[in-house]
């Protein structure tokens, strides 16, 4: 049975199997890239619930693991050498599982950097862009009519690039699934939570809303968009 007792994050959120892949997380667009890609390679783990308040995320325990403070976050029990590993930040994660099994990166060295590209656009700009447009759209408690619109206009933006590569193919990467459209399609689906479709031309668009349909109906993110329960206990 693998030791994981250097990791003090264990003392918090104890493993029931060790030996598992352990992840940290709760199910917003960034948590789930983790849980959707560990069920689509079919590697065993074992959830943990971690709610995002400040007592959670930013408690000694979880910040020993993310000294950023962010879900989400796993231990590798197998990691490189066979030894324990943590790591953290969504994209990192999607990147080590997906060599871990030598799968959801293509088939060449240059589907593998056509897909590491696409998980950078999501990382560097549709993630920060959009988590701004949600907070300035649904969760400011003033209105600040600049930073809607900035925000907006630019997802607005990064959704027509999204658009115009998907016109004549399936995945973002090309024409297999990947671990970009794992980072990709959960923050694209985001607006609707957001409730921002009016201001971003989302009704406009033809190929994105078919996109995240062809996502969400694969069993693996059905089940993944869920985990950890936000309901548990």
């Amino acid at each position: 049975m693998a030791d994981l007792s250097a990791f003090p994050i264990t003392q918090k959120w104890a493993p029931t199997n060790p030996d598992l892949i352990q992840l940290y997380s709760f199910p917003t667009p960034n948590g789930v890239k983790a849980s959707i890609a560990l069920e689509e390679l079919g590697l065993p783990y074992e959830p943990h619930l971690v709610r995002l308040g400040d007592e959670f995320v930013k408690s000694d325990a979880f910040t020993s693991l993310n000294p950023n403070g962010k879900i989400p976050a796993i231990i590798d029990p197998d990691g490189p050498g066979g030894r324990p590993m943590g790591l953290f930040e969504s994209g990192a994660i999607l990147i080590y599982l997906a060599e871990k099994t030598g799968k959801l990166l293509g088939e060449t060295p240059a589907d593998r950097h056509q897909v590491i590209q696409w998980v950078m656009f999501q990382m560097g700009g549709v993630g920060p862009m959009f988590g701004q447009l949600g907070h300035f759209h649904k969760m400011a408690k003033e209105d600040v009519p600049y930073a809607k619109s900035r925000y907006a206009d630019e997802a607005k933006r990064l959704y027509s690039v999204v658009e115009s590569e998907l016109e004549d193919r399936e995945w973002i990467a090309g024409d297999f699934f990947s671990i970009a459209d794992i980072a990709l399609a959960p923050w694209l689906n985001a607006i609707h939570f957001y409730e921002a479709e009016e201001a971003v031309g989302f009704d406009e668009l033809k190929n994105v809303p078919a996109y995240i349909e062809r996502f969400f109906d694969r069993p693996a993110a059905q089940k993944g968009r869920r985990i950890p329960d936000p309901d548990a206990a």
